[in-house]
């Protein structure tokens, strides 16, 4: 790995740098007990994330708006950070089938960040910018990502959004920068010391990914991208995620499986489109063409065709 030890130092004054007094001499441990003690701080991870749930609201609505209207949800973090947001917007497509571009993320350093740490890219405030002026407009939402706050390549692409007329938000896990963020508004989760001190990919990594999922699927729900709990708005792009096509309308239809399985094949496989026909009894043309003016939400389509 390649250092400059003539470069700046910075000293992060945030609660994931300092020294957690649960987990000292934890190097003295048997191994068991270093799992113990591990698992410990990872419990008090979702009670963080419980009480920042009214801002995380605050910001699902505000990326649900920018959607119906036409713009996109961007992810900017950088590290353990970018890399979750990564995997979160890449996983949106095979479950929710929704556009690439409806969420897109991006990464300090380039998709080159994401497997091989890339030197001080999380340091250029200007490269964040750039990439938000490159893609974003404002009627975009932009959600950065930063365990410390302070990032520079996240508060960078933040400030430049928010230059362009874009909603934004910022998700930390130090509630000390809220103030400071250049955002809308921030999304603190205060995880406390990580168990090995300055490690933020442990707890603060935690919380992002229960935020970002959390976050994510909310707008999804909000999309009309499910029904009930169930995923049907899915891309059965494997035999597994075929079969779970039928599994799912028998679970919302109690229809038999050779039933939801010609269902299937007369709506040229739309999940979504067999649903409709099935709880309505309605032609499939007429339940394709509900969906379409519901613009996909099956429950509005329901009750389009007065079930």
């Amino acid at each position: 790995m390649n250092r400059d030890p003539e470069g700046p130092a910075v000293r992060v004054n945030a609660p994931t740098e300092r020294t957690n007094e649960r987990t000292r001499d934890i190097d003295l441990l048997p191994t068991l007990d270093v799992l113990q003690v591990l698992n410990a701080e990872d419990r008090t991870v979702p009670e963080a994330v419980g009480r920042a749930l009214p801002d995380l609201a605050r910001a699902v609505d505000l990326a649900v708006a920018a959607l119906r209207g036409g713009g996109r949800v961007h992810y900017v973090g950088a590290g353990t950070s970018g890399r979750l947001a990564v995997l979160d917007a890449a996983e949106l497509i095979p479950t929710y089938n929704v556009p690439a571009d409806w969420v897109v993320a991006h990464q300090a350093g380039g998709t080159g960040a994401f497997q091989k740490p890339v030197e001080n890219a999380e340091d250029d405030a200007e490269a964040g910018a750039a990439v938000i002026r490159a893609e974003v407009t404002a009627a975009d939402f932009v959600l950065g990502l930063t365990a410390s706050g302070r990032t520079p390549y996240v508060l960078g692409a933040l400030r430049a959004a928010g230059e362009i007329g874009a909603g934004t938000a910022l998700m930390s896990a130090n509630p000390e920068s809220a103030g400071e963020a250049p955002a809308d508004l921030t999304i603190a989760v205060d995880t406390g010391p990580e168990p090995i001190a300055g490690s933020t990919r442990m707890k603060a990594g935690t919380a992002q990914k229960l935020v970002l999922t959390s976050f994510s699927t909310a707008v999804m729900i909000r999309m009309g991208r499910t029904y009930s709990n169930l995923m049907v708005s899915l891309l059965a792009t494997n035999a597994k995620l075929r079969g779970r096509t039928v599994e799912i309308l028998r679970e919302a239809t109690a229809a038999s499986e050779d039933e939801c399985a010609q269902a299937l094949q007369a709506a040229d496989g739309d999940l979504k489109t067999a649903l409709v026909h099935l709880l309505t009894g309605a032609e499939v043309p007429s339940a394709a063409a509900a969906l379409t003016a519901a613009d996909g939400r099956v429950r509005e389509a329901l009750r389009a065709l007065g079930t």
